[in-house]
């Protein structure tokens, strides 16, 4: 399986490549009032604002320091009711596309944040896959999608 590999803190975590829309450079964000910390802000994507969460805070570490390889990486979130909306992920260190061999990949057996998933031994360390459909918490999930339900 192809993935989009990332760091959040030192550690390495991975995209499935399919849910991957698009990679942008970092870039100025509107910040959310009343959003939790970790929602970085709106991206201005050619006048289509699309919420942004910064990877780093979500998993606990301190937010996400801007490098010169940090990238938004652009998903099609599932919103709901069948919806997908755009969702950018403020990404430390972007590696680039790896291979994971799916037979490789094991659950992890810890408990922790919802959306880490299974993981996987490489030559460069382990990798450890982030869930989509886990990401955002219901609520959150409102608050950045209150109108999913409409056309967009």
């Amino acid at each position: 399986m192809k993935v989009m590999v990332f760091h959040i803190g030192a550690d390495r975590y991975a995209l499935p490549l399919w849910a991957v829309a698009r990679v942008v450079p970092a870039a100025a964000l509107k910040a959310i009032p009343l959003a939790p910390a970790w929602v970085a802000g709106l991206l201005d994507l050619h006048g289509e604002p699309v919420p942004v969460i910064d990877l780093s805070s979500l998993a606990g570490v301190p937010p996400a320091q801007l490098w010169y390889d940090s990238r938004i990486i652009l998903v099609d979130y599932p919103a709901g009711e069948g919806a997908t909306r755009p969702l950018g992920l403020l990404a430390e260190h972007v590696v680039g596309v790896d291979s994971v061999d799916g037979a490789a990949l094991r659950d992890a057996g810890v408990g922790g944040a919802p959306f880490l998933g299974q993981v996987a031994a490489a030559a460069a360390g382990m990798l450890q896959l982030v869930s989509l459909e886990q990401l955002l918490a219901p609520d959150v999930r409102a608050l950045l999608f209150c109108n999913a339900g409409a056309a967009p």
